[in-house]
């Protein structure tokens, strides 16, 4: 069982930093903060962590994941991901590994999106031997497919709510009576349902159907005030995925992610060459004015979490871990302090997504923990220069 003892790093306690503390760790659990030069046990390992800072492990809300691409993210420091469609068949394995192994982040899954007959995202997908996905025409059917995702394990429920405009390809889209009978029923069996949204139209439908939280922030104007106080009322939270967007409208932002070599020196070279490249399939859209929703979001107190879509090889301008961290970086550049972003990665979807264990540093949580040079509550790059990264205690080797 390991026992050590992390000490002279400041901590970020998932909320706030809270000075230079002494953090004790025994197997895969955090047992004290304490002041610094606590002596901790006799026999536990001394980590020094002069000149650095400590965070909780991040959680990025918005991936799709398999096993490789969880041991991608947690070397970037991504303890766990919150998987927003995948296919059961492939994700059990997913979940063992992910349940016996430490050197992999943690997951939670939606299981396949309710989606329209030739919807999204199968216009995406080509030829790659999906299985036929499950689709509802009828609202009176909605409550069987929440069952059957609940069945295969869903955590919560995905819908789609996309006509293909920003992604290049048209498609059908699900019906609103078929969408709002999903919702009810997700809720009465008591999952939060997140919506897949990039229009200002499909937000305003997601919204009338009562989904809890967005998927994605709409990318075709600025926000209209009237939406913006629904989203508010409404108590929703959203991930902005603003690395999609900026890939969405040509923006390029991955590319410079890709030649920092405190990524170059950690991702596979055809996952750089992924983060170089970017969808450029709506080149219309207004990424300046998401920027500014985001930031009058967060100003009205709707909750803003940090998730980077990454997906796989297939899906450019994305990769696992690397992209969070530009997630954050895009977030500061909306209008959040450092803190509010590593909240947002931390705390926050903890918090959202009823993961108690997680997302803070305190007596009891899971011991995911992210040591960095520097101090990334003034400068959000430092979270990227990584020192050590823990999973459930375990040591991660990077």
């Amino acid at each position: 069982m390991p026992r050590y003892v992390i000490e002279g790093a400041q901590v970020f306690d998932g909320e706030q930093m809270i000075g230079v503390r002494t953090v004790e760790v025994e197997g895969s659990r955090i047992v004290a903060v304490g002041e610094p030069g606590g002596s901790g046990p006799a026999a536990a390992e001394r980590i020094e962590g002069s000149g650095a800072t400590l965070l909780p492990g991040l959680i990025d809300t918005h991936t799709h994941s398999d096993v490789e691409t969880l041991g991608h993210a947690l070397r970037f420091g991504v303890t766990t991901e919150l998987d927003l469609f995948s296919f059961p068949h492939r994700m059990d394995e997913v979940r063992r590994a992910a349940a016996e192994r430490t050197d992999i982040a943690d997951v939670r899954s939606a299981s396949i999106g309710l989606t329209a007959p030739g919807g999204h995202p199968t216009q995406l997908r080509g030829s790659r031997n999906d299985p036929e996905l499950p689709v509802v025409t009828r609202a009176e059917d909605a409550a069987g497919f929440v069952d059957e995702r609940i069945a295969e394990g869903a955590d919560y429920i995905k819908v789609m709510i996309e006509s293909g405009e920003t992604l290049g390809k048209d498609v059908p889209v699900v019906e609103d009576s078929v969408v709002r009978a999903a919702v009810t029923a997700a809720h009465e069996r008591d999952r939060m349902v997140i919506a897949h949204t990039l229009t200002i139209e499909t937000a305003r439908r997601a919204l009338a159907a009562g989904v809890d939280g967005f998927a994605h922030l709409f990318i075709d104007g600025p926000c209209p005030p009237d939406l913006l106080e629904s989203i508010r009322a409404a108590g929703a939270f959203v991930t902005p995925t603003l690395n999609l967007l900026a890939s969405l409208t040509g923006q390029h932002l991955g590319a410079d992610l890709a030649r920092d070599n405190r990524v170059t020196a950690v991702l596979p070279q055809p996952w750089l060459d992924n983060l170089s490249r970017e969808f450029n399939t709506y080149p219309d859209g207004d990424f300046t004015a998401a920027l500014a929703t985001v930031k009058a979001l967060h100003a009205t107190g709707v909750p803003i979490l940090a998730g980077s879509d990454a997906n796989q090889l297939h899906a450019p301008g994305m990769a696992h871990g690397a992209s969070l961290h530009g997630e954050l970086r895009l977030l500061v550049r909306a209008g959040l302090t450092p803190t509010e972003a590593l909240r947002a990665a931390t705390s926050l979807p903890a918090e959202t997504f009823g993961l108690h264990d997680r997302g803070r540093i305190t007596p009891g949580a899971r011991a995911d923990l992210l040591l960095v040079q520097g101090d990334p509550t003034s400068r959000i790059e430092d979270a990227l220069s990584i020192k050590d990264v823990w999973r459930s205690g375990s040591r991660t080797v990077r």
